[in-house]
Order: structure tokens, then sequence, then C-alpha cells
């Protein structure tokens, strides 16, 4: 019998809310976690992800986010950890963190200097979560990036890396649905049980079809309640019904999604601003806000879509 995977269904990535004077807005922070994990089909949630504007937040910070969220949620969901660190020993220090303040697994991200040609040294890439894995015993899952961005994973290099037992998931961000399926049936083939999780928010609706155990999604944050209605949709097989859905979620991805996009996390956190699930859309330096004219077309994607 086939073992089965610790991780499936929608995890939203939580976006992190600042007061005023870029404190983390405990109340505001708790009140969308709740949200967050009574919406039917969101499985767990990962926390200290570039939704949550992970770069800017110190080691004491990414504790007390993991800490709120565990006493908050962390009965009733599974929290999953972002490793965010250009150092193997800090990430080390930081997934040893995570497991004290109740974590259930760990999301690792590519330290940024395997953008210099890590690629042709997938054994640094191994060494790395082997590393990781020999310090903390907590599943984890691979965050896999563009290849043309030069911190993604050659198929072989994934397949070498489900070898390490801990290996459980596979946030899939290649942002080309060749190469997706390419790694989804690679990984398949081991018969490992771990995850696919797809990432490609902006159009989640073809990588769910082509077998997605799930999806782990900033744009979750906003919306999780249509990205779990469109996963549960394709797993009936009802695709004309998921067709539905995504032509509410097009609406979303294309007004948080536009150019620039690094400013896809500030027009999401103005969504829940105009949701009225946060007090403010605070965004820390460098990021800046975004203008009054964006902010009308975000409000209106959301009436579109059903959710204003």
């Amino acid at each position: 019998m086939e073992e089965a995977k610790r991780f499936r269904g929608v995890i939203p990535a939580n976006l992190l809310p600042f007061k005023p004077d870029y404190s983390i807005h405990e109340k505001d922070y708790r009140r969308h976690l709740r949200w967050l994990s009574n919406v039917p089909g969101v499985t767990a949630i990962v926390l200290n992800g570039h939704a949550a504007e992970v770069s800017s937040l110190t080691r004491k910070e990414r504790r007390q986010a993991l800490a709120i969220a565990s006493e908050e949620v962390g009965a009733s969901l599974p929290l999953i950890a972002g490793i965010y660190t250009d150092s193997t020993f800090e990430a080390i220090e930081l997934a040893k963190d995570a497991q004290k303040e109740g974590a259930s697994g760990l999301l690792v991200f590519p330290p940024s200097l395997f953008m210099w040609g890590a690629r042709l040294r997938p054994e640094m890439i191994c060494h790395h979560f082997q590393l990781i894995a020999e310090a903390v015993d907590l599943p984890i899952i691979v965050f896999q990036y563009p290849l043309d961005q030069g911190l993604g994973y050659d198929t072989e290099t994934l397949v070498k890396l489900t070898e390490i037992p801990q290996v459980a998931g596979i946030k899939e961000w290649s942002n080309d649905i060749v190469a997706f399926e390419r790694n989804l049936r690679a990984i398949r083939a081991t018969g490992r049980p771990v995850s696919i999780l797809s990432s490609f928010t902006m159009s989640l609706f073809s990588s769910f079809v082509l077998g997605a155990d799930g999806a782990i999604s900033g744009m979750g944050s906003v919306a999780a309640d249509l990205q779990a209605e469109l996963f549960a949709l394709v797993q009936r097989g009802d695709l004309e019904g998921a067709r539905s859905v995504n032509d509410r979620l097009i609406l979303l991805v294309r007004a948080f999604y536009a150019p620039p996009f690094l400013d896809m996390h500030n027009r999401m956190k103005e969504a829940l601003g105009i949701l009225g699930r946060i007090e403010a859309a605070v965004v820390r330096p460098p990021l800046c806000p975004i203008s009054e004219v964006e902010r009308e077309g975000i409000r209106k994607a959301l009436g579109e879509a059903g959710l204003y």
C-alpha cells in the first residue's frame, strides 16, 4: 500500500499585518490566522514566507510569528515554517527555532548564492538540505523556483532530494507548465510519498488538472476559499465547475500579480483591508504603499470575483 503523503490540499502562506510603527500587529495577525484556519479545505498554513515579508523579519520576529500562530491555530492545523536565509548554519538554527515553537514542517528557500551556478554543483544543494534534515527531524518542503532565475533545481536534483527521508513535498513554482509536468512525473516515478504542491497561483487550474496534490499560495491569504473550492472540483472531475471558479480567481490574479511583481503582497494586504480582515495595509520598507488608483482596481476585482 502506498505510504500516505503528509501534505495535501490548500495551504495558504499568511500575510503578516504590521502597525504604523512597523511592529507586528498581533491582534490583526490572530484574526487573519483564525479566518484561514476556518476555511474548509485549508489543511495547513505556511508562516514566515514571502507573503509575510520574511526578508524584513528578524530571527526574534520569526519566532514571535510562529509562537502566536501556534497558540492561536496550532491545535487545529499544521504550521509550516519558512526557512529563509543564505547560511546553512543559520537555516539550521531557524529550523530549531521553528521546532521549539511548534512547527509541523519546514519550507526551505534556496540561498541566494545558488543563483550563481549551484545547478552545476547539485551536491552543494543536496548537502544544504541534508544538514538541515540531520539537525531537525521535521518534514521538509523544497521550494522550487523558476529555472531562469538561477535558483531553481533541475529535475534530476529534485529527484535526488527526495532520497532524503525528511523531504515530504515540493513547492512547485517552476513557472513553466512543461517543467512542472516533467518534475511531477519524475517525482511520482520514485514511489516516494512526496507531495507536489503547486505554487502556480497565476494558473492553479492547469497544475491541479495535471495532478498537483494541493497548493501553497500567498494569494490564499485572500482567497483560500476559492482555491479550496477549485481544488475540490478538480478532484471530483467537475471541470466545468472548476472553470467557473477559475474565472473568478483570474480576476484577482490580474489585480495582484500585475507589474511590478514585487508589489503582489502589498496588493493582497490592501485586499484584506478592503474586506475588513485587517485594519491597514502597512508594508515594511523598502516596499511602499500602492496608489489610490490601484487600490480602487483591487476593490473592483474583489467585487467582480464575488468577495466584496
